[in-house]
């Protein structure tokens, strides 16, 4: 068995821990809502055991892959998600250290799994790195750039609990529409592996030439049936599916296709989830929330974004913006990973100025909280699968 070999086992074997310690955690919450301390607490010691396996074996991927490829194994989309679903556990351990809070857990390790999930439907190859990611500020700037989201992504968790906790779902509202929302985003996530997995398992292959951004012809190979064309997009072989309409060539219609098939798999599965619990998702939940100390994840909300601001400002400015100087020979061109960046940084900066200066805690702190992550992900998989760019490299 070589190294890359043993990373994806031993990233495997993290995966199957963490499904395992969200379980574990469940039955530390049930037992503490009957009262049965004991037993509550040898759940919630196994449930951190098995995490706490989980993530030295995820940390052990990375080591490896990092041997094996000879650069921060965070130059593309299987690897940053990887990376992004270690950083979140590794919040969580230190978390959990500090106030003890099983609900915690099972939010922060379901997004952990989302994340492997996810990235287990790119290609995991290890391909050597173009000349613009040649560089030591790739390891800097993008593990930075990580750690900072993977602690704001702890707000987040303490935000959703929060939320789930107070929200009130007998009669119609807002908050609680906003908050089906998120648990709709979730499943939508699910659907993308679904969809992907499906389709990869038949051997679905679409080829197409078109017009690239540079007025160039090029060809490329759809793995799901195309519902957009690239720009003045051809079919190579009749017999296949002929996109509904061609995008300009700023836009990834490849990319652009398998979002939309996600949300049609991932509605579909939410609808299904609906008719079979008779009520909202998140409603569902609810019961796993009902002992939390709403006080202490305000607290821990808060926290975590006065930790992960600085090293997010660090990691996504700072250092991308020397890093883009030396490669580009320019701090900023407002390329959409950039301006997402900055829409990322000025939004946390209002959180933290509301906050303090408008007294804005609890529901109103959890929901920026949320907000904030969702623009976070939207940066991650949108911008990154779906708009063209400098940073178009992170397939």
């Amino acid at each position: 068995m070589n190294l890359l070999d043993l990373s994806e086992t031993l990233l495997l074997i993290a995966f199957i821990a963490y499904l395992l310690a969200i379980l574990l955690f469940g039955g530390a919450i049930r037992h503490k809502q009957r009262d049965v301390s004991t037993s509550n607490k040898h759940w919630g010691n196994a449930a951190m055991v098995v995490t706490i396996m989980g993530f030295i074996s995820n940390v052990g991927y990375f080591i490896t892959r990092w041997i094996y490829a000879e650069h921060a194994p965070v130059s593309n989309m299987f690897e940053f998600a990887t990376a992004f679903g270690m950083f979140i556990v590794g919040a969580f351990l230190i978390m959990y250290w500090m106030y003890r809070l099983a609900t915690l857990g099972i939010v922060a390790l379901s997004i952990a799994v989302l994340l492997i999930a996810f990235a287990s439907m790119f290609p995991s190859d290890v391909t050597p790195l173009i000349p613009a990611l040649k560089s030591y500020w790739l390891t800097i700037h993008v593990i930075t750039t990580v750690i900072g989201e993977a602690i704001l992504a702890m707000s987040a968790v303490a935000g959703l609990v929060y939320l789930l906790k107070t929200v009130s779902f007998k009669a119609p509202s807002k908050e609680r529409f906003w908050l089906e929302v998120v648990m709709y985003s979730l499943v939508v996530v699910i659907g993308f592996v679904v969809v992907t997995a499906t389709f990869s398992s038949m051997h679905y292959e679409a080829k197409f030439s078109y017009i690239d951004k540079e007025q160039q012809q090029a060809e490329i190979t759809y793995n799901t049936p195309p519902l957009f064309g690239m720009h003045e997009s051809k079919a190579l072989k009749p017999e296949h599916m002929q996109p509904l309409m061609d995008m300009p060539a700023s836009i990834n219609a490849k990319k652009l296709t398998t979002v939309v098939w996600s949300f049609i798999v991932g509605t579909i599965l939410y609808g299904l989830l609906r008719l079979f619990c008779r009520k909202p998702l998140a409603q569902v939940v609810q019961p796993l929330v009902k002992q939390t100390n709403i006080t202490l994840m305000d607290e821990i909300g808060y926290r975590a974004v006065l930790i992960g601001f600085p090293v997010f400002t660090l990691g996504a400015l700072v250092f991308a913006m020397i890093w883009a100087q030396e490669a580009w020979t320019r701090f900023w061109a407002w390329d959409p990973k950039e301006v997402w960046a900055l829409i990322t940084w000025l939004f946390y900066a209002a959180f933290l100025h509301l906050r303090l200066s408008k007294g804005w805690e609890g529901k109103k702190s959890a929901w920026l909280a949320v907000i904030g992550f969702a623009i976070i992900m939207f940066n991650f998989v949108a911008v990154n699968l779906i708009i063209a760019g400098l940073h178009s490299y992170a397939e």
